[in-house]
């Protein structure tokens, strides 16, 4: 294969503007796009406390006051992976008793809460506040503010994160693109993820989901609207309606949040009274798909972007959490197939993985971390996998070609890739390339 301005050129021996690369038996596969991540919070996460596995207070109070000793007062303290169970939805004024000389800054382990101290209450001023912020009854904020994370970024100080070394971890990976899933998308993340990429601190081609008001640009491919809700704050069916049509309008796909049973329901029904669905409209999750469903998914020709490595992270709690007769329902994948519904992988990092090989892992072996088998049913061999990783940004389940005049986006895998994922930790990539420049690997 030849390369030349960013394009496939010609089939055959391996060329790159210059010499040629002896792939010794490798294969090449077009590059793997992660079709649902959050960039922004996922570099953010690499910079802040994690407070995965603590499960008493005593044990978050310690680690958060550690974590803290090592800033200056002024600093903020970022922690993630807060899991409830372990104190409840602690308020600003225990918080304050938790960490009493730092801004406090914690979300919990889906991503949807944040919960703050009285001390970094402060500078969210007086109000008015959005529906999201809780308040207590003598109308003032509680600390725990839901899905208001614009909001929080335009009211909060904000340190831009480095995209740099997720992008190179990225490229070791074999990625070659990222669909930025982010509900609040607007012009703002599209000003600074358009900067991280000319600058090239982000190597990865990119499209950006978002809202209405998500500009058109050159740095990005603007992606379907995002309709992001949850049981707790589900929207009327006509207002649900009239976001699709105005994703209509402007000539783009839909893409809707769906862990749980209500949120599909309603986005099915929402998409027949907008008059069906579209190629290119999307399930976001599929964390629960009835068997019922599935002809419905079919119908209304969507793709279900899903999550196979939450089986592996999150397995255990749901065998613990969900009724038992909803366990074939988690995370389908085979079943799907099957069916004839198009799916597509994402790691939702922050909040999983981004790793593809680990997601392709868990698609081949659904067992959690404990060793207990989850959907045994669904799995699926390695091949499908990978080309679940290899559709376009508009079509994530359409396979990509290596075809003359395509995108030079590329990745070498050793010969006995799918062998070698029966280690845990094996990565088969031997080289990236994103619009034709080597990024990692055998070409550098």
């Amino acid at each position: 294969m030849a390369i030349k301005d960013g394009l496939i050129w010609q089939s055959g021996s391996v060329t790159c503007s210059g010499p040629e690369l002896d792939g010794a038996g490798a294969q090449l596969f077009p590059g793997l796009i992660d079709h649902h991540v959050h960039l922004l919070a996922t570099a953010a996460r690499m910079r802040s406390l994690d407070l995965h596995g603590l499960t008493t207070q005593a044990e978050l109070v310690s680690a958060l006051r550690a974590h803290a000793e090592t800033l200056p007062v002024s600093a903020w303290v970022r922690a993630v992976n807060y899991d409830e169970r372990a104190a409840g939805l602690p308020d600003a004024d225990q918080l304050a008793d938790w960490l009493p000389h730092h801004k406090l800054r914690m979300q919990d382990r889906t991503g949807a809460l944040w919960l703050l101290n009285r001390q970094a209450l402060a500078d969210l001023g007086q109000g008015p506040f959005p529906s999201g912020v809780a308040v207590s009854a003598d109308g003032r904020p509680s600390g725990v503010i839901r899905r208001e994370d614009g909001w929080l970024r335009s009211h909060l100080p904000q340190e831009t994160p480095d995209l740099s070394a997720l992008s190179r971890q990225g490229a070791a990976w074999g990625l070659t693109g990222f669909t930025d899933a982010g509900a609040g998308n607007g012009a703002e993340e599209a000003r600074l993820l358009s900067d991280a990429r000319q600058s090239g601190a982000l190597l990865q081609r990119l499209c950006l989901m978002g809202t209405e008001d998500l500009p058109e640009s050159v740095a990005f491919a603007r992606g379907p609207l995002k309709l992001l809700y949850d049981d707790a704050n589900l929207p009327d069916l006509d207002d649900f309606v009239a976001r699709i049509r105005t994703a209509r309008a402007q000539g783009r796909a839909v893409a809707a949040h769906c862990v749980t049973v209500a949120e599909l329901a309603l986005f099915l029904a929402a998409l027949d009274a907008a008059g069906g669905g579209r190629w290119g409209d999307r399930v976001e999750h599929g964390g629960l798909i009835p068997a019922d469903f599935i002809p419905e998914l079919r119908r209304h020709r969507l793709t279900v972007v899903t999550q196979p490595d939450f089986i592996r992270t999150r397995g255990d709690r749901y065998r613990a959490e969900i009724d038992r007769v909803e366990w074939p329902d988690l995370y389908r994948l085979g079943s799907l197939a099957r069916a004839g519904v198009a799916i597509s992988v994402g790691s939702d990092a922050p909040y999983g993985s981004c790793n593809p090989w680990e997601a392709i892992r868990s698609g081949m072996n659904r067992t959690t971390k404990a060793g207990n088998s989850l959907g045994s049913g669904e799995a699926l061999p390695p091949q499908p996998l990978l080309a679940m990783f290899g559709g376009t940004f508009q079509h994530p389940s359409q396979p990509r070609t290596l075809d003359p005049g395509q995108t030079a986006d590329l990745v070498l895998l050793d010969d006995d890739w799918a062998e070698q994922l029966r280690d845990e930790a094996a990565v088969p990539v031997k080289g990236t390339w994103i619009e034709g420049r080597c990024q990692f690997g055998v070409g550098l």
